[in-house]
C-alpha cells in the first residue's frame, strides 16, 4: 500500500484513501490539496518522482500540470479587469494594434477568455522549438485570420490560449504573464507556482512519465518528451508549462472560492471573482468534440468553475462551499487520466456533503 504523508483533516480521510489507491494503481507521483476558507484541510502527498521509483515525491515537489496553468493566467485577466486596467468587453487590438489584421479588429479580450476567439491553432504547423519564441508565435496569431466568426462558437485554444491572453497581460502591464504572476499573484500569496521556472527549481521537478500508448497523442504539437527539458522550464507557455504541486494549484485558486481575498491578501473584489460566470458559451466545444460551458477562462457548472491539464490534473471551484479541490500527477494518461483526480474530488465532496 502507497503511504501518504502530509496532513488530513479526519472528516477528509476518503480523500487520503482516494489518493492511496490511485498510487497503488496507475499512479507514480502525486499530490492532492483541498482548502475550505481559505485554509488547507488536506495538503497530502506520495509516490515517486522517477519511473523506476526510486526517489520519493516530497513535499516541495513539483510538476507540469499542463493545462491547469490556463487558470492562473485566467486569474490574471480577472485580476487586471477588478483593478480597471484591463477591459474584457474591449476589442484585443485595443492593446495589441498589430492583432486588428485578417479581420479580428472586431475580436474581444472576452472571446479569448473564453475560448471563442477563432484561433485554436496556428495556420502552419508549429514545434516545441518554436514556441520558445514568444514575439514569433504573438506574431503569428496576430497576422492570421480566424476560423470562425469570433463569439460565434467555442473551439478550445489547447496552446494558443496562453500566447493570446498573455500578450494582451504584457501589453497592459508592461510585464509578461509570468511575471505578472509571480510578482502579484504567487509571491504575495506566498504559492509555490512558476509559469517559466529557473534553473534553482529544476531539482524539485518530478518527471513527467509518458503514457502507455507513448509520448503524445495524434496531432499533439508537444509530448511529455518536450516537457521534460530545461528549454522548456525556462520559456513561458502559459498555457501548459506551469509548474507547481496540488497545495500551490489550490492555494492561488481559493482566491476565487473566497471572495478575493486569502490568508489576509486580496487579490479581487468579490464582484471580480463573479466575473468568472459570465458564459462566453454552452454547447458542443468544435475542438474537443463535447458539451461544455466556458467562463471567463474556465469551464463552468453550476456554481463551480474548473480546469485540467493534460494527463490528469485539475482544480476545481466550488463558490458556494468556498472550496477549492486540487490535483497534480507525473504519470500522464491519456484516456482515463482524469479518473484519478476525479476520484479525489469526489472524496472531497463526500466529507462536505455527509
Amino acid at each position: 500500500m502507497a503511504e501518504i504523508q502530509g496532513r488530513c483533516a479526519d472528516r477528509f480521510g476518503a480523500v487520503a484513501e482516494a489518493l492511496t489507491v490511485s498510487l497503488d494503481g496507475d499512479d507514480v507521483g502525486a499530490s492532492a490539496a483541498v482548502y475550505v476558507d481559505g485554509e488547507a484541510v488536506v495538503d497530502i502527498w506520495g509516490g515517486y518522482v522517477d519511473a523506476a521509483r526510486t526517489v520519493a515525491w516530497e513535499r516541495d515537489t513539483i510538476v507540469n500540470v499542463w493545462s491547469t496553468t490556463k487558470t492562473m493566467v485566467a486569474l490574471c485577466a480577472l485580476i487586471l479587469a477588478d483593478r480597471g486596467e484591463l477591459e474584457l468587453d474591449a476589442p484585443v487590438a485595443a492593446y495589441w494594434p498589430e492583432f486588428a489584421a485578417a479581420g479580428k479588429q472586431d475580436v474581444l479580450v472576452r472571446h479569448l477568455l473564453g475560448h471563442t476567439a477563432g484561433l485554436p491553432v496556428w495556420d502552419e504547423p508549429i514545434t516545441a522549438a518554436d514556441l520558445y519564441s514568444w514575439p514569433t508565435v504573438t506574431a503569428r496569431l496576430a497576422a492570421q485570420a480566424p476560423q470562425w466568426e469570433p463569439g460565434s462558437t467555442g473551439g478550445y485554444h489547447s496552446i494558443t490560449f496562453g500566447y493570446l491572453v498573455g500578450e494582451v497581460i504584457a501589453r497592459v502591464t508592461g510585464r509578461s504573464v509570468g511575471r505578472f504572476f509571480a510578482e502579484e499573484v504567487a509571491g504575495p500569496l506566498g504559492a509555490d507556482f512558476h509559469i517559466g521556472l529557473a534553473a534553482e527549481h529544476d531539482h524539485r521537478v518530478a518527471t513527467l512519465i509518458a503514457a502507455p500508448e507513448g509520448d503524445k497523442p495524434e496531432g499533439f504539437e508537444v509530448g511529455v518528451a518536450d516537457a521534460n527539458t530545461a528549454a522548456w522550464r525556462r520559456t513561458e507557455i502559459p498555457a501548459v508549462n506551469g509548474h507547481g504541486n496540488a497545495r500551490s494549484v489550490g492555494l492561488v485558486q481559493s482566491v476565487l472560492a473566497c471572495g478575493g481575498t486569502v490568508g489576509g491578501v486580496r487579490l479581487l473584489s468579490e464582484a471580480g471573482c463573479a466575473r468568472v460566470f459570465e458564459e462566453q458559451f454552452r454547447g458542443t466545444d468544435r475542438i474537443l468534440g463535447q458539451p461544455i460551458r466556458w467562463g471567463m477562462g474556465y469551464r463552468l457548472e453550476s456554481r463551480t468553475c474548473s480546469w485540467g491539464g493534460w494527463g490528469g490534473s485539475l482544480v476545481l471551484v466550488d463558490f458556494d462551499r468556498r472550496m477549492t479541490v486540487s490535483y497534480v500527477m507525473n504519470q500522464v494518461l491519456w484516456d482515463a487520466g482524469y479518473d484519478r483526480s476525479l476520484s479525489v474530488l469526489m472524496a472531497a465532496y463526500e466529507a462536505v456533503t455527509a
